[in-house]
């Protein structure tokens, strides 16, 4: 008899947790969908995107791009490439220097190369000077008539004697680069049209970002 009286115990406290807990679940189970139910305010009163992707806020490429930094100055510059322009017209079907993006690479170019910046840098402050001195305006406004005449040093004998004055070691120097460049760019290469000389090599071409 002592032994039975724990297990009545046992089993109505056994008893007794199952119905509060009968008792408690339909309460609790209406409490929860009422609670699931309930609109919520913040989600009411926010517009409904149809998109299940965010959106992303976009602006023009000219309100935060900016143009790349020329590592020469503006003046030398256009200098440069009116020069090319002059060493290296367009021949079609072949592109000359401008339409092979020759100045933009030289610029690149030089600003890699220290014996160049010493060569080009003078040479063009040089020639701007010079232009200026006899026709009242920079070099890259000058007609084709009048900037022929300063590529005279161009037509003069090869000489071994090191060229001590700017605008000849920079014509010299230029009418290597912008030849060189222009005949192993992309654009020529695209152009179909044969190798201009041994130089150019076909489909092989520089280019400063590849």
């Amino acid at each position: 008899m002592s032994e039975a009286i724990p297990g009545k115990i046992r089993r109505r406290r056994f008893l007794n947790a199952v119905a509060a807990a009968t008792a408690a679940t339909p309460a609790a189970v209406a409490q929860e969908a009422g609670r699931r139910r309930a609109p919520n305010p913040d989600r009411a009163s926010a517009p409904a995107d149809p998109s299940p992707y965010p959106t992303l806020a976009v602006s023009a490429t000219g309100d935060i791009a900016a143009p790349a930094t020329l590592f020469l100055s503006d003046a030398q510059f256009t200098a440069l490439r009116r020069l090319a322009e002059l060493l290296t017209p367009a021949i079609p079907p072949r592109p000359g220097a401008i339409e092979a993006g020759v100045p933009e690479f030289l610029d690149f170019l030089i600003s890699q190369d220290p014996a160049r910046q010493h060569t080009y840098r003078p040479g063009l402050d040089a020639l701007n000077r010079a232009a200026q001195r006899t026709s009242g305006k920079p070099f890259a406004d000058l007609d084709d008539s009048q900037a022929a005449a300063f590529l005279a040093p161009l037509n003069q004998p090869w000489s071994s004697d090191p060229i001590t004055d700017p605008i000849a070691a920079l014509l010299h120097q230029a009418k290597r680069d912008v030849r060189q460049a222009t005949v192993n760019s992309r654009e020529y290469a695209a152009s179909g049209a044969p190798p201009a000389g041994r130089r150019g090599f076909g489909n092989q071409y520089w280019y400063p970002l590849d």
